[in-house]
């Protein structure tokens, strides 16, 4: 019987899995957040990110 392979998510070099959210907490998380003047996402996208949180 052939072994079977491990499957795993793709994780980014901060070590979670790759999405936006994921990305900014994880960068948050080490100390290595972004200033509000280089930012990449906008304050409305991102409210607009935390309304759809938890909704399917």
């Amino acid at each position: 019987m052939p072994a079977k392979k491990k499957s795993h998510s793709s994780k980014n070099r901060l070590g979670v899995k790759n999405s936006l959210v994921n990305n900014i907490n994880a960068r948050k998380k080490k100390g290595i957040s972004r200033s509000k003047k280089k930012k990449t996402v906008n304050s409305k996208s991102y409210k607009d990110m935390q309304n759809k949180w938890g909704k399917k």
